[in-house]
């Protein structure tokens, strides 16, 4: 048996939203606060709105692991719009509504019915998947379970997911408060209460105007609201990726035919499952909370173009003392003294070239000095094979005695 919660309390962000300042603050009231972060927290990006662009929608949601390790889904035609549909009773307490939607396979869309979950974690809302444009393609970005609720494409999927944040109920302690306006309640052993969704939406002192539509996507002919600085922070906090029991309900979708858009004409079948989604483990690692980076990037880059214009002239001034320091070698003529004396002592016995060449190799680094000196050496070594002929005149002595003989014939007529 279905609960009176139907589509008409579906109410979604109109194409061209409104942001106006708002006089009340109900940030200190849990059940109009929509889940979103508190106000001190998104604080330093408030002014880090993003553009009006439609590839933007995917750059925080990128950063999210927005498939967390499954096949990317995308599509060249947007998904049909979304159907009409009451909830079922709500099967007891810390059950949440998590909303129908469009999946994608080769045969064209196909709807996954809506279901009740339990949380991983007490104090976890679930944030849906949604369908954005970019770069000419429609692709789909996986829901995610964490403590507050992020950016779903300003799509408004009903019972209390009206676009931005989830007016459905909220955490008190261990229990979680169901508002039954919007939520199909019958039982008695859960905490409720009641409020109305009115067409405007206060976040963070920021007044979001709300206008009902089907819209199943983000993008040109859908929602076109951009995520405010309260869904982006979402991201930035511990975030648990679906079950794997979400999926497994995804993966029966797809093998019944008449979920597909193609031949149910936009009506599916089944549009809400009869009962619950058993409890299951994430289909990947949980992802951790991480500082804001956005207010930190900008600090940096200022301080990097003066960090290169001080290197540059640093680079131009230093080739030029560093070709005058090879000349600096003339440090070295301490040693040069020495050498004068190495060379005035070779000069005094010039004939002693030999004994002098091991005195060389100590001036090691002036040997362009000695090595002029040492050529005018070898020429006393040519003087020496002169010396050599000088011995070969001795067998011209001896000849002259042999002829004094004769006069000694004169002696004898005495």
């Amino acid at each position: 048996m279905f609960g009176s919660a139907a589509c008409n309390n579906n109410q979604a962000p109109a194409a061209s939203d409104q942001n106006q300042p708002a006089q009340s603050d109900q940030s200190q009231d849990p059940a109009a606060a929509a889940n979103l972060v508190p106000a001190s927290a998104p604080a330093a990006d408030a002014s880090n709105q993003p553009e009006p662009s439609d590839s933007d929608n995917d750059s925080d949601a990128d950063a999210q692991d927005a498939s967390y390790g499954q096949p990317q889904m995308q599509a060249s035609d947007p998904p049909p719009e979304l159907p009409e549909y009451s909830q079922p009773d709500c099967p007891g307490d810390g059950y949440l509504w998590t909303p129908g939607y469009w999946s994608y396979a080769a045969q064209g869309y196909y709807w996954v019915p809506g279901a009740w979950a339990r949380p991983p974690q007490v104090g976890y809302l679930w944030t849906p998947g949604y369908w954005g444009f970019v770069g000419g393609r429609y692709h789909y970005h996986y829901g995610f379970w964490g403590k507050h609720i992020g950016y779903y494409g300003g799509v408004n999927y009903g019972f209390g997911y009206v676009g931005v944040g989830y007016q459905g109920g909220y955490w008190n302690g261990d229990r979680f408060d169901y508002n039954r306006s919007v939520n199909n309640v019958n039982i008695t052993n859960v905490q409720v209460y009641n409020r109305t969704i009115t067409n405007t939406v206060v976040i963070n002192n920021t007044t979001v105007n709300i206008t009902n539509n089907r819209y199943s996507y983000n993008g040109p002919g859908g929602v076109t609201r951009q995520p405010l600085p309260t869904e982006i922070a979402a991201t930035r906090e511990q975030r648990i990726p679906p079950m794997t029991t979400q999926l497994q309900a995804r993966q029966e979708a797809s093998q019944n035919r008449q979920q597909f858009a193609s031949v149910n004409k936009g009506r599916p079948a089944v549009l809400v499952a009869a009962k619950p989604i058993p409890e299951g483990k994430p289909i990947a690692p949980i992802v951790p909370a991480r500082p804001p980076a956005r207010p930190a990037a900008p600090r940096p880059a200022p301080n990097a173009p003066p960090n290169r214009s001080q290197p540059a002239p640093a680079r131009t001034a230093a080739p030029e003392p560093a070709r005058p320091a090879p000349p600096a070698a003339r440090t070295n003529p301490a040693p040069a003294p020495s050498e004068r004396r190495s060379q005035s002592q070779p000069s005094e016995p010039a004939a002693r070239p030999q004994p002098a060449r091991p005195a060389p190799p100590r001036p090691v680094p002036n040997k362009p000095a000695p090595r002029p000196e040492a050529r005018p050496a070898p020429p006393p070594p040519a003087a020496k094979p002169e010396q050599y002929p000088a011995p070969a005149a001795k067998p011209r002595t001896p000849p002259p005695p042999a002829k004094k003989e004769p006069p000694k014939e004169k002696e004898k007529p005495e």
